[in-house]
């Protein structure tokens, strides 16, 4: 609930709700999706690193990084004839983070956060502490790794 509904805009005739759409097709394709997760997961990545953990070739995964580019969801930098890329939206990635929870909640198996006994909600899925960070999307549980609180 907003405190003051004057600067609230969050409503059904919001007039970024055209605008929020454009956002959920931008991060919606499973291509793109697999991104975000791989840059979470291993920072600046060139588009060769990219194109392997995605199991894309070179050319369709820029296709897709050149439309994270424009939607600001990715940046790049780049290092003599190669570009790097890495996240620059935290928001999109929180946003990915809470449509995979939602997924595994859907699926009827709790989500990995659940299965790894940490409190259930989707922040975890964009902090460090994800149970799925680092793993492939075949596993069935968490990656074996430390919790680091």
């Amino acid at each position: 609930m907003c405190a003051d509904t004057k600067v609230c805009t969050f409503g059904p005739d919001s007039a970024y709700v055209d605008l929020a759409a454009e956002v959920l097709r931008l991060v919606s394709d499973p291509t793109r999706i697999r991104i975000i997760l791989a840059l979470r997961d291993h920072g600046e990545l060139s588009v060769n690193q990219l194109a392997e953990l995605v199991g894309k070739t070179p050319t369709t995964t820029s296709q897709h990084l050149a439309k994270l580019r424009w939607g600001r969801v990715v940046g790049a930098r780049q290092d003599g004839a190669r570009m790097f890329y890495q996240l620059v939206d935290e928001q999109a990635r929180e946003l990915v983070a809470l449509a995979v929870f939602q997924a595994e909640r859907a699926l009827g198996q709790g989500s990995a956060h659940e299965r790894a006994g940490l409190p259930p909600g989707p922040a975890g899925l964009a902090d460090g502490r994800c149970p799925g960070a680092g793993r492939s999307t075949s596993d069935d549980g968490a990656d074996g790794r430390e919790d680091e609180s």
